[in-house]
């Protein structure tokens, strides 16, 4: 138990610092930050302490050995020589993991594998008793990490991330345990257990899922951060001391005993488990705007055991005002004489998922709960390198923790942040108007249009019984935005969604400043049309490098249904930059329905398949769908089978629509209409080295087309290439005759937009 262990402790990159003060709380003395971590020594006890306490440490390993890691056999050597037949129980399977790289060693998985292998050699040699035990419930995780031509080999005492807490739910994802250790860094540059101390309330008024609620409440209740976890690593080890951990871990439970009965009284806390807070008493309170993030926030609670302390109430920007006033009167009577306040703290990046219009209702929420805190509050807000926030008060502190995808700046206040200007919306039921914050007072310009085109628009659409359609697009410059209204049907009856894309700044406007109007755009759309901000989906359209196709700017997919003609469609708001259906095109598959009766129908570069339904209601004989990807072939069967297409006459066929149509030919098939609508360009991999210009290659297809069609049948191409000229002369050479019929095939909220698409009636002459 005394002997001094060689530890590393990982953390999320900028925490290292954060982490060696933890570290010392648990009377570790020799800590020193690295990058990515702290290394350490102390005995059994204070390793054991780490695991069960640490709310920073990722991970936390036991160095066994630094090996030779000139090449594959000297890894081997290294690692075979490792007395594994005193470290490994025999109860236990072994898993490896590796990391980094060198000249030689260039793979992980090779790595792992050449590791693991000279690890079961060993034991094979040394432990041939582990043969008679097949049934191995445990399990050893090894951790190799090769820097320069050395590999450093240790024991993974946690066995995991020590983030994926024990009231997560099989519901969370990887990306909860990033964000239990970001909500841990962003408490503790807080000071959060000081404050908690004096008796400080808590508010987090952008709750989400509610996992910086859960650590913030589980450390002023002082509940260990590995309480209740199941498997640890250290438990196939054989230096683990049973009855040593067995004596933290009932110390551990003591403590958050006595710490709820602390907050909330010896009579909440006898009333067991299902004991609901006492409103008179609580003062840690979350607010979430929409009720599955209240109820995955409360299961987060119920699951951690602090349901007698903890509330998560339903709200928005405008309702957390008095709330805050409620917690504020209740955490002064229970604080210490001389304290006095709150602690207001979220994360807004995190609970937005993406969407901007959530992140800027999220950051204005903060913003108000911080305005009506008492004097003496701490305000801390998480947000990532991205974030839009720009507040006019200098943070105490600001810290940039993670990499990439989870950068994050950490900042703390000691005075209620402002973010800018506020405006007022008039409340398009009739309602008292709505208070707005935005970067630019310029933008009630931007409401005022919004509105009334909305107010004409909602009229047409009721009229024309059209449920998803354009009400904005770059109506005013500066403001160069298109934002659809989706309703939406089915399960997902009576929710209203926005899509709204960017169009790229031209290079003279400067990006600060785009970037704040996007936002204030996002903000308003959600409050003119009455959206909750989380079903505002947020795109930026961008060029690639090289000029090709407009960038995806969705990371996760929201899928759901929506109507048009009396068909059901499958949408994906944000997965995707093209949601699954094209809205300028509704009257243009119309046209499709009504000249598909008893037709053979051929769909090239079909998407999804919205005129393969049209064609098929339309009373279609057969109908043939074509298109290079594999995942708009599912999607779009997925739409035929929504509407009751499917049998042997519907099929789905992948390919590259120019060789398609050279083997169809060459194979004698005719159809009566086809329906053309090619991308402006394509660099697909599936195309080889070829690639597809609409404008180049437009003749060369329209001819095979033709060659297609039966006697009396006629083609109907379209495309978006608002440039797009066809070469009528070269047509008309090789026997193809187009009829322009772009104009009868704008929609009226397009109209604004004449250009959006081309459209031709297609023959052969």
């Amino acid at each position: 138990m005394t002997q001094q262990l060689e530890l590393f402790a990982s953390c999320l990159s900028g925490m290292e610092g954060q982490l060696a003060e933890e570290l010392k709380t648990f009377r570790i003395r020799k800590v020193r930050p690295l990058a990515g971590g702290v290394a350490f020594f102390c005995d059994l006890e204070a390793a054991y302490r780490t695991c069960l306490w640490s709310r920073l440490a990722a991970r936390v390993m036991l160095v066994l050995d630094r090996v030779s890691a000139a090449d594959a056999d000297a890894l081997y050597a290294g690692a075979h020589g490792i007395a594994w037949e005193d470290i490994v129980s025999s109860e236990a399977s072994v898993a490896v993991h590796a990391s980094g790289a060198n000249e030689q060693l260039r793979n992980t998985r090779f790595t792992s594998l050449k590791v693991k292998d000279a690890v079961a050699d060993r034991l094979r040699a040394f432990a041939p008793e582990r043969a008679q035990s097949p049934e191995r419930p445990r399990r050893v995780a090894i951790d190799v990490r090769i820097r320069n031509d050395k590999a450093t080999i240790s024991l993974d005492l946690a066995g995991g991330a020590l983030g994926t807490r024990s009231y997560f739910s099989d519901d969370d994802t990887d990306d909860a345990a990033l964000e239990a250790l970001l909500a841990a860094g962003l408490l503790a540059q807080a000071s959060w257990a000081e404050c908690a101390a004096k008796g400080f309330g808590f508010v987090d008024p952008v709750c989400g899922n509610g996992v910086l609620f859960t650590e913030a409440v589980s450390a002023a209740c002082d509940r260990a951060a590995g309480l209740g976890r199941e498997r640890w690593g250290f438990a196939g080890w054989k230096g683990h001391d049973e009855a040593l951990w067995g004596k933290l871990v009932r110390e551990a439970e003591r403590r958050f005993e006595e710490g709820l009965s602390r907050i909330a009284g010896a009579d909440a806390l006898a009333a067991g488990p299902t004991a609901r807070p006492d409103t008179t008493r609580v003062r840690f309170v979350g607010v979430a705007a929409s009720s599955p993030a209240i109820s995955r926030a409360r299961d987060h609670i119920r699951r951690a055991g602090l349901r007698p302390v903890a509330s998560v109430e339903l709200g928005d920007a405008e309702s957390i005002v008095p709330l805050v006033r409620r917690v504020s009167a209740i955490a002064n009577r229970y604080a210490a004489a001389d304290a006095a306040g709150l602690l207001v703290a979220g994360n807004p990046e995190a609970r937005a998922a993406g969407k901007r219009a959530s992140l800027q209702a999220a950051e204005i929420a903060f913003v108000n709960a911080c305005a009506t805190a008492p004097e003496g509050s701490v305000f801390a807000l998480a947000g990532g390198a991205g974030a839009v926030a720009r507040f006019k008060s200098r943070a105490v502190s600001s810290q940039r923790v993670g990499r990439d995808r989870i950068e994050t700046i950490l900042r703390v206040f000691d005075t209620a942040p402002d973010a800018g200007v506020t405006i007022e919306i008039p409340d398009s039921s009739g309602g008292a108007p709505r208070k707005v914050q935005v970067y630019d007072e310029g933008s009630i310009q931007f409401a005022s249009r919004l509105r009334k085109v909305l107010k004409e628009r909602r009229k047409w659409a009721a009229a024309e019984d059209v449920s998803c359609y354009r009400i904005y697009d770059a109506d005013l410059p500066e403001y160069a935005v298109a934002i659809d209204v989706y309703e939406g049907c089915g399960e997902a009856r009576g929710n209203t969604y926005l899509h709204v894309s960017e169009y790229a700044a031209p290079s003279s406007v400067d990006p600060e400043k785009a970037r704040h109007r996007f936002a204030d755009a996002l903000c308003i759309a959600a409050v003119v049309c009455g959206v909750r901000p989380d079903h505002v989906f947020a795109k930026t359209r961008m060029r690639d490098k090289g000029g090709s196709q407009y960038r995806d700017a969705g990371d996760r997919p929201y899928v759901t249904t929506v109507e048009e003609g009396g068909y059901t469609f499958e949408v994906d708001l944000n997965g995707r930059l093209d949601t699954g259906i094209f809205l300028d095109h509704r009257i243009t598959r119309s046209l499709v329905g009504k000249r598909a009766q008893d037709a053979r129908f051929l769909n090239l570069f079909a998407y999804t398949g919205t005129a393969t339904v049209y064609a098929a209601g339309g009373g279609a004989r057969s109908t043939v769908t074509v298109d290079l990807s594999q995942t708009y072939l599912e999607w779009a069967d997925r739409n035929m089978l929504a509407n009751g297409f499917d049998g042997s006459e519907h099929s789905f066929e992948r390919g590259d629509v120019m060789r398609w149509l050279t083997d169809a030919r060459r194979s004698g098939r005719r159809f009566d209409v086809i329906f053309v609508d090619p991308p402006t360009f394509s660099n697909s991999k599936s195309m080889g080295k070829r690639t597809w210009d609409v404008q180049r290659d437009h003749v060369e297809l329209l001819i095979n087309v033709t060659r297609l069609l039966s006697e009396e049948g006629e083609a109907i191409f379209s495309c978006n290439l608002r440039s797009f000229k066809p070469d009528l002369e070269k047509l008309e050479r090789y026997g193809v005759a187009l009829e322009d019929v772009s104009a009868s095939t704008i929609p009226a909220d397009f109209a604004r937009t004449p250009k959006i698409h081309k459209c031709y009636i297609v023959t052969r002459a």
